[in-house]
């Protein structure tokens, strides 16, 4: 299930509107709308927070592991980091495209090469100039 579905499924659970759920976890009623329509996300992780919190669920229920891991690159690595790990996840994902693996394999394969990348930034930070390092 996509994240706008999981957000107006529980919405409609708690009998919220899509403007009470936008005023609870202090956005606007037009995103509630985006992420349910859309393929849209929240930018800052709090959102999920509070969305999670609202909606009485865990927040890793709403977030999927292509998109922690895309939060935690992010976290470390900016926004130019955090668009190198998207285009990472979607070459990944189209290599599954119209095959017949299973989900759990794919799971598998995501999370080698999550593992794979978070080895490869650690053994490449011993050759960043001091001056970048954060």
């Amino acid at each position: 299930m996509k994240f706008g579905e999981k957000v107006k499924t529980l919405r409609k659970e708690k009998n919220l509107t899509q403007a009470e759920l936008a005023k609870a976890i202090g956005i606007s009623a037009r995103a509630v709308q985006n992420y349910e329509i859309t393929d849209a996300h929240p930018k800052q992780r709090d959102v999920y927070k509070k969305l999670a919190e609202v909606l009485d669920v865990n927040v890793n229920y709403l977030l999927t592991e292509d998109e922690e891991f895309i939060y935690e690159v992010q976290e470390r690595y900016g926004r130019r980091g955090a668009k190198d790990a998207q285009e990472l996840v979607s070459q990944v994902s189209g290599l599954f495209a119209g095959g017949e693996v299973t989900e759990e394999t794919k799971d598998e394969v995501m999370e080698a090469i999550q593992r794979a990348y978070w080895a490869a930034k650690k053994e490449n930070q011993k050759y960043t100039p001091k001056k970048y390092r954060n």
